[in-house]
């Protein structure tokens, strides 16, 4: 991973130098924008610090970035009942569009990972269901 500048980032006064993790926070929050992104797959690391009670907001995603390119790969969790390709083409366009759009960076690639599904809780149905039928009862 590189900081190092690139031409259209020098300007008459100095330097404008995108730190990796920028990048990283911006591919983040493209990804987890996109309807039927359930969460974000970080691994051991990201768990921990989630338990510490911070927000990780580059939890799941690595780029690398050289002088004008980047690439990233997201590693997904994806809403049951979703079409998997069409989540992942959605987040790949959205991460793109996004890191582009902001740093002027060319995206090469992203690279979607979908490491889990996570199905809708049952709970919430058998809550309502419940007060439902007491109310019917009274």
């Amino acid at each position: 991973m590189s900081t190092l500048p690139t031409e259209f980032e020098r300007t008459e006064i100095g330097e404008i130098q995108i730190a990796p993790e920028v990048i990283e926070v911006i591919a983040g929050l493209a990804t987890v924008e996109v309807k039927g992104v359930a969460g974000m797959s970080g691994g051991f690391a990201g768990g921990i610090v989630e338990l510490l009670g911070r927000k990780n907001l580059s939890k799941g995603v690595k780029v690398e970035v050289g002088q004008r390119e980047a690439a990233v790969d997201v590693s997904v969790i994806i809403e049951y009942g979703t079409r998997l390709p069409e989540v992942a083409a959605e987040i790949q366009r959205n991460v793109k569009r996004s890191i582009e759009t902001m740093t002027g960076l060319t995206v090469v690639e992203v690279n979607v990972h979908i490491h889990d599904v996570q199905f809708k809780s049952a709970e919430k149905n058998s809550v309502s269901d419940d007060t439902d039928f007491a109310l019917r009862v009274k």
